[in-house]
Order: structure tokens, then sequence, then C-alpha cells
């Protein structure tokens, strides 16, 4: 029924200003606001795709991962984030490094995690492993 049908993945925030500050100045991404009800972004992602992110007043943050960056060097990408006062998740079960990165043979070979200004949890991951699981 909807094999055809572009679809888009959105979340919230309860910030619209916060969260354009941090993924368009922090992350790099395009984040074009719209004046709709309490507020609306798109975020431009790489390969054409958008990403709606809305403002939500009674906003809970999510408890999982909303949003996960595939990276060439997930080691780069959290010296990066770092740089910009960007800190790393740590979470019981997975062994992570000084940096905060989770290595091992379960799951991606490497992945660390960090929130946005609303809380929710994004992450970096390795690139390859993670373009073979959306291929």
């Amino acid at each position: 029924m909807f094999g055809n049908t572009t679809a888009y993945s959105s979340f919230a925030v309860d910030d619209i200003e916060k969260a354009r500050a941090f993924y368009a100045d922090t992350l790099g991404l395009e984040a074009k606001v719209y004046d709709m009800g309490p507020g609306m972004m798109v975020l431009g992602l790489a390969g054409g795709r958008n990403l709606m992110v809305y403002a939500k007043p009674d906003f809970t943050p999510a408890t999982y991962t909303v949003l996960n960056f595939a990276v060439d060097d997930v080691d780069k990408a959290v010296d990066d984030l770092g740089s910009k006062g960007v800190s790393m998740e740590r979470y019981e079960g997975f062994d992570q490094d000084e940096k905060g990165v989770a290595r091992g043979d379960e799951g991606p070979s490497a992945i660390a995690w960090f929130k946005d200004p609303a809380g929710n949890v994004l992450s970096v991951m390795d690139g390859a492993e993670a373009g073979g699981l959306l291929s």
C-alpha cells in the first residue's frame, strides 16, 4: 500500500530554537525552522533525506536512540563533538572506552551516544557497518 509513498521520520523537542542551534551550529546540518504552531523544523540529512523535528509543550525525551549518524571514523567524530562541548553518554552493559565509545563483536564495531539539548539520544556509529544495515 505504501511501497511507493515518500515517508519521513520525526521526533519532538522542548525548544525548537535550542534544537536548531544544536543541529545547525554544533552538528552542521541544514536546519530550516517553520512558523507552524509551537514550532517545526526540517533537518536536511545526507542523501537527500529530511527529518522533521517539532516542538511539543509536554515533551519528555525519548529513552532510546532517535537518530544515528553513520561516520567514517567514530573516534574522530567523538573528538569533534567533545571539542564543541558535547559529552558522550555511558550505559550499563556496554564496554565503553575512556571516550565513551563502545566496541565489540555484537552490534556495530564502534558506536557512541550523546544527547541533543532536549535530552533525545543520538549516536555516531561505524559508517561502513551502518551502510550494510541500510542497503
